[in-house]
């Protein structure tokens, strides 16, 4: 059944997040009028979201956006899936209370190559236009950019938390960094957009960059859909490679399913309202379950894993993926396959792990050595310069093994 124009709104308007209501209705107002107005001219809106490539792999954090998207698609809407690769080469500073270390073009364009291929997991293959905005960004010359920073005072950056805090501190703040902004907003202008996609970290660069631009340079300025930041498996940080929290959907859906059981149970109401596809109502009740004592946390984690692992790789898979948690953390058995390394001599336990692929850095080794993550055997395993004690299941977190043979 086709939606109202009303309907429209509360359905693309549901979880949003901006941190202060009365700038929630005026977007509401705006997408309601936008919507009214592109009815009336037969077309629909084109909306977009930017992911800069500043690692090769996608996690579950950045599908919360995309499945902003997703809900466009459904509605008939057009959909840009822009991918920053000129952006990358300074990074966005808006979640950063620290220096971005500059990428050569080279990673950037080797990450971005993965980039699309990851979100067609979500967003529709056929209905999605790919985009980078070195396409545009590249031409601007030192003319456009002294008349694009017009527009900006250096007091509206140095409020911005993250520039705040390294103020206070001290810390260096470049000239190149307050240069992001201004580009994020060229690219709302370049490609006339309706709607752009964000989440609450890009508040600065959407609702005052982006539209103070579109205005200046003669558009309607577009209108911010702003989502809320998901949490890392350790349930407070924002999820992020590089923390070693993050649930990557270049993955396994056994994996998927186990990290999302890590998930601490306070955190679960976040997921159910950002990763899910359930509904208010059915989100309400089972919280509602879950105070008065009907549903127990593990219960209603099992549901959550359930469906998140059914989004991304189908219900059979998400039903073995459980079945092979049960399997193993709650009966204690070891998985029926697991990947095989041949042992040589001489390495350290941290070699085997890297070598292996169990973890993917240095620091993430020695942090889950130290927090007694990693077991041979059973045995737990603390000194990461150890030589490999002998061959054995190497265990390290809850979900990944490997036999070292």
């Amino acid at each position: 059944m086709k939606m109202t124009i009303d309907e429209q709104v509360e359905y693309l308007m549901r979880g949003t997040e901006y941190g202060d209501e009365a700038l929630k209705q005026v977007m509401a107002d705006e997408l309601r009028q936008r919507l009214i107005d592109a009815e009336k001219e037969g077309r629909p809106l084109r909306v977009y979201c930017g992911y800069d490539p500043r690692t090769a792999d996608l996690h579950l954090g950045h599908t919360i956006t995309m499945r902003k998207l997703r809900q466009f698609q459904e509605l008939g809407h057009e959909v840009v899936f822009l991918i920053g690769n000129y952006t990358s080469l300074i990074g966005d500073p808006s979640d950063k209370d620290i220096l971005r270390p500059q990428l050569s073009p080279e990673q950037v364009q080797e990450n971005a190559r993965t980039y699309a291929e990851q979100a067609y997991r979500v967003l529709d293959r056929e209905k999605t236009l790919v985009k980078f905005n070195a396409d545009w960004l590249s031409k601007l010359n030192f003319a456009d950019l002294i008349e694009l920073a017009s527009n900006f005072t250096i007091q509206q950056f140095l409020t911005r938390e993250n520039f705040k805090l390294r103020w206070e501190r001290g810390d260096a703040i470049y000239l190149h960094e307050t240069f992001y902004s201004i580009m994020q907003g060229y690219d709302a202008y370049a490609m006339r957009t309706d709607v752009q996609v964000g989440g609450t970290d890009q508040l600065f660069n959407i609702v005052t960059a982006a539209r103070k631009l579109m205005t200046f340079m003669g558009e309607k300025p577009n209108i911010a859909i702003i989502m809320g930041i998901l949490p890392g498996t350790d349930g407070v940080v924002r999820m992020s490679k590089s923390l070693g929290n993050h649930i990557p959907l270049n993955s396994t859906a056994e994996d998927m399913y186990g990290k999302v059981m890590s998930v601490p149970d306070v955190a679960m109401s976040t997921y159910f309202r950002l990763v899910t596809r359930w509904s208010t109502q059915e989100i309400e009740d089972i919280e509602q379950s879950l105070q008065l004592g009907k549903l127990h946390p593990r219960d209603a984690k099992m549901k959550l894993a359930r469906e998140i692992v059914e989004i991304f790789y189908g219900g059979e898979d998400a039903k073995q993926a459980e079945q092979a948690f049960v399997q193993i953390f709650q009966h204690g058995a070891l998985p029926d396959e697991m990947e095989e390394f041949t042992l040589q001599a001489g390495q350290t336990v941290l070699e085997v792990m890297l070598a292996g692929n169990l973890v993917t850095s240095k620091s993430e080794g020695r942090r889950l050595l130290m927090q007694n993550g990693v077991r041979l055997d059973g045995e737990v395993l603390t000194d990461a310069n150890q030589s490999f004690p002998h061959p054995g299941v190497l265990q390290v977190g809850k979900r990944r093994f490997l036999k070292v043979v």
